[in-house]
Formats: structure tokens, C-alpha cells, sequence
């Protein structure tokens, strides 16, 4: 497929605008966002929910458990279930800053989509693969990218247009080189599925104990086969991925509620301080009380 027109350049200048400065802006369409940057980041952690990530300029690296992702100009990241990560921008500069859209996916729109199209069920072995995946975007999903990102200038379009665009995005990634993942993810009897059903529950309960045969009964798995579908899907084990929920979360309290660590800790489910702080400072490489003040300081001076 041919294109009429140079997609890079007229992506960038729409985003440009639309991202006026360094940050991530969400637009009036509700489930997409812009997000420049105009220089290389330290490490950030976040979580990472089921979407569609393409990047138009610059360079991107993030940490998935002990897996290390990189991607850039041209590239898409599909996140096909909540991963939490550490991500930071490896390329950017004033003249030329990292640009990303992020559309996210919407799991009602995925399964009334699949409901409607033919596409074949993935091959078995697909079953249990990477929850997050890097791939170059063809013509086709630039296309559709591009006439999305188009409406930002035409409001009034939106309502009836941006839905249609947006299902033609995730047809395209849905019938691409890795749309399987989505397709598991998506299928009740699946793997992938279970372990998504899996993450949901840590995700609303990871201040409680964890027990390891409770959450594999809970999703009708085997011990064994929990286990090894959960560090394939997320490449890590299920205790790690609730360690890194309750240490965003506890982050998260020090910084936006101001609690002091040991409130925080207990909030998310530690009962010892030390064990607490022995943890956040390996996941942030520095104890709670500093890596907060270095945070704050960091904010201020933005």
C-alpha cells in the first residue's frame, strides 16, 4: 500500500500541536493520548494497561520483570493485559523529541469486534506468550493512525468518525503479526485469558497474602501450569508482580497523599518496616524517604 502523503511529518506536526510541551496529554478523543519528551529520562515506573503505543520520533526502553523492551521511530508496543514496568525515553532532544499516541484497547469493543470477524483461531502455541510485544507498523495502521489523529483539528467529526477509525486500528493489530496475544487474551478458555483473569484479581486484591494454590484455583489451573503461564505472560512470577503493585502503590501514597513510609508499607499489605524498606529500595534504588525527596525535587525543577 502506497501512501499519498508523508504520514511521519503530518503525525508529527498534529502531535506537536496537540502536545505542546513535555508530558502525556490526553485529547478529546477519549481514549487517546499524546506524550512528548524532549530529552532522556531516568527510569519510571508505572503500569502499563491493555493499548496500542506508536511511536512517531525517538526512542523508548522499558523493563518488563528481568526482560528489556526497546522501541522507536516506526515502531507499535501492543499491551495486551496491566503489566506493571519501568519505562524511560532513550532518545530525544528540543530539536527532535520523543512522540508517542497511545490508544487504549477497550476490552468490550475487542470481544464485540472478534464477535463480528472471521479471523482463525490462534495456533495453540501462542497460547501463554508475552503480554507485551514490539512490531514495525505497516502502511495500513499508519493510515488509519494518521486519519485518527486528524479529527483532533475536527471536533465535530469525532463522535461518529473516531469509532469507526478506532476499530479499524485494532482490526489491523488484531489481523497483524502478533494480534494472537489479543485473541488469547480475549478467549475464555485460554491460558492467556486465565492469567489475565489473575492479574485483575491482584490488581483489586494485593494488599492481602497472597496464596499461590488459592489464585490457580480461583482461575481453574494447576499449580504447575499457573506458574509457568503467569512468568510467560508477564515474565514474572506472581509474587513479584504483586511486589511491584504494592510498591507502586505505596509510592504512589507517600507522594500524592504525603503518608511517611510505614503508613504506606502497612496500607499495601507489609507488616514489617524493614522488609518494606529492604524492597522498595531495591525496586527504586533508593530508600523511601530519599527516592521521595529526589521525586519532589525532580517535579519542583520541572
Amino acid at each position: 500500500m502506497t501512501l499519498p502523503f508523508s504520514p511521519y511529518q503530518e503525525i508529527v506536526d498534529i502531535v506537536m500541536r496537540f502536545a505542546p510541551g513535555d508530558g502525556e496529554f490526553s485529547t478529546a478523543i477519549g481514549n487517546l493520548h499524546v506524550s512528548r519528551r524532549s530529552k532522556p529520562s531516568d527510569p519510571f515506573h508505572s503500569s502499563y494497561r491493555p493499548c496500542f503505543a506508536f511511536v512517531l520520533q525517538g526512542a523508548k526502553s522499558l523493563q518488563l520483570g528481568t526482560e528489556l523492551i526497546s522501541y522507536g521511530t516506526g515502531d507499535y508496543l501492543l499491551t495486551s493485559l496491566d503489566l506493571p514496568v519501568a519505562w524511560r525515553v532513550t532518545e530525544a532532544s528540543p530539536e527532535v523529541p520523543h512522540l508517542c499516541l497511545g490508544l487504549a484497547i477497550d476490552s468490550e469493543k475487542l470481544l464485540e469486534l472478534l464477535s463480528r470477524i472471521d479471523i482463525p483461531r490462534p495456533a495453540a502455541d501462542t497460547d501463554g506468550q508475552r503480554g507485551m510485544v514490539v512490531n514495525v507498523a505497516p502502511p495500513e495502521l499508519m493510515d488509519a493512525a494518521v486519519r485518527l489523529l486528524r479529527l483532533l483539528d475536527r471536533p465535530g467529526d469525532i463522535p461518529a468518525m473516531a469509532p469507526l477509525i478506532e476499530q479499524e486500528i485494532l482490526y489491523r493489530v488484531l489481523t497483524g503479526p502478533h494480534g494472537a496475544r489479543l485473541i488469547n487474551i480475549a478467549t475464555s478458555d485460554s491460558h492467556s485469558n486465565r492469567i489475565a483473569r489473575a492479574v485483575a484479581w491482584l490488581k483489586e486484591n494485593f494488599a492481602r497474602p497472597l496464596r499461590i494454590e488459592d489464585l490457580a484455583e480461583r482461575v481453574n489451573m494447576s499449580v504447575s501450569s499457573f506458574h509457568h503461564h503467569f512468568k510467560s505472560v508477564t515474565a514474572m512470577t506472581p509474587v513479584q508482580y504483586q511486589k511491584q503493585l504494592r510498591l507502586h502503590e505505596a509510592r504512589r501514597l507517600m507522594l500524592v497523599e504525603r503518608l511517611d513510609a510505614g503508613t504506606a508499607g502497612h496500607r499495601v499489605g507489609y507488616q514489617s518496616p524493614s522488609q518494606f524498606s529492604r524492597e522498595y529500595s531495591r525496586l527504586y534504588g533508593a530508600s523511601p524517604a530519599r527516592d521521595i525527596d529526589g521525586v519532589r525535587e525532580m517535579m519542583a525543577a520541572e
